[in-house]
């Protein structure tokens, strides 16, 4: 079992971007012919039991649950989008009740239909007992920071919610032999994060608290192209980058360290990290890794570590803080 005393004084990790996919959202998507029945990705094929022995054998004492579907899923049908976004919420919920100081919840949000994620969000809050949510970098060809979705931004900083985004093929982007995880969605995220700089999203909903996810994609290590694209009319002035990039959070899934460890530390801060594994998208030996690369990176000492590890998170969400201190009963 991993060394836990690296993090936070021996309670564990706190991994902020991990997966789930119950039995009854897979359902519905091989009735929908987007998965097959048997097999295909990492992720349409989790369990709780293995979820829970690969958090034992990695150090992870809790994670935070999100069913990561891409909006390309749910296709024009509102009625299907609004099924498998409550199905998979409920779904979760459930794992959560049941295991309330190993999961948390990211609700999903079908962020294209914007009456059914308003809908979405009040009940992922108000009978979930969601401690966030999860959205898509973009829909359709549609990006985040767009006033199409101002309204749904708008209720998520009257929330004052959390809010993961997540990454999946970029729109109309033709199929290479490169597995799109390998760089796309890198930049599918760092699209994202730029739109919401600069179209002022995130000044309008300061509420809202933004993490990135693995490592920020590009932004924190090509943040000098956007003054350079101010001189073209489009970007930010230089003086502006430092606080912009600390107006969001970022997660360690990639795995962050070695290479990236720096230019991150460098344009956010400790404070400012938290930890993901990306499970189950990745699997068992990629989370090990991850874990091992983190543990052993030189350019943290155990303070950051504890910070990345677990404190970040705990300041993030209150309610799983609440409950960890409580010490509800599995």
């Amino acid at each position: 079992m991993t060394d836990e005393s690296a993090f936070a004084g021996g309670t564990g990790l706190i991994d902020v971007h991990q997966h789930a996919m119950p039995a009854a959202v897979k359902k519905l998507l091989v009735d929908r012919k987007i998965l097959p029945p048997v097999g295909g990705p990492p992720f349409a094929n989790w369990d709780l039991a293995s979820a829970l022995d690969t958090m034992d054998a990695t150090g992870i004492a809790v994670g935070v649950l999100s069913a990561a579907i891409p909006s390309e899923f749910l296709g024009p049908d509102e009625a299907f989008a609004t099924t498998l976004t409550r199905t998979a919420n409920e779904s979760i919920a459930e794992v959560v009740r049941e295991h309330p100081t190993r999961f948390g919840l990211l609700a999903y949000l079908p962020l294209g239909y914007t009456d059914a994620a308003l809908a979405e969000i009040a009940y992922a809050f108000d009978e979930l007992g969601a401690d966030g949510v999860i959205i898509g970098s973009h829909h359709g060809d549609t990006y985040l920071g767009d006033p199409s979705f101002d309204k749904v931004f708008e209720e998520l900083d009257r929330r004052r919610a959390v809010v993961l985004t997540h990454p999946f093929n970029l729109p109309s982007c033709p199929v290479t032999p490169l597995p799109s995880f390998l760089a796309d969605f890198m930049l599918d995220t760092t699209r994202a994060a730029i739109q919401l700089l600069t179209s002022g999203t995130l000044d309008r909903y300061p509420g809202i608290s933004v993490i990135l996810p693995h490592g920020g994609g590009f932004l924190p290590y090509q943040a000098a192209r956007l003054p350079l694209g101010s001189f073209l009319g489009f970007g930010l002035p230089a003086e502006a980058i430092p606080a912009a990039l600390r107006t969001f959070h970022y997660d360690t899934a990639g795995p962050m360290s070695p290479y990236a460890t720096p230019s991150l530390l460098a344009a956010a801060g400790a404070d400012r990290i938290v930890f993901g594994s990306d499970y189950n998208a990745v699997p068992v030996p990629g989370i090990k890794a991850n874990v091992g690369a983190l543990r052993s990176d030189p350019a943290l000492d155990a303070a950051a570590l504890a910070q990345i590890g677990r404190e970040n998170a705990l300041r993030l969400f209150p309610a799983l803080a609440a409950r960890l201190a409580a010490g509800v009963d599995q």
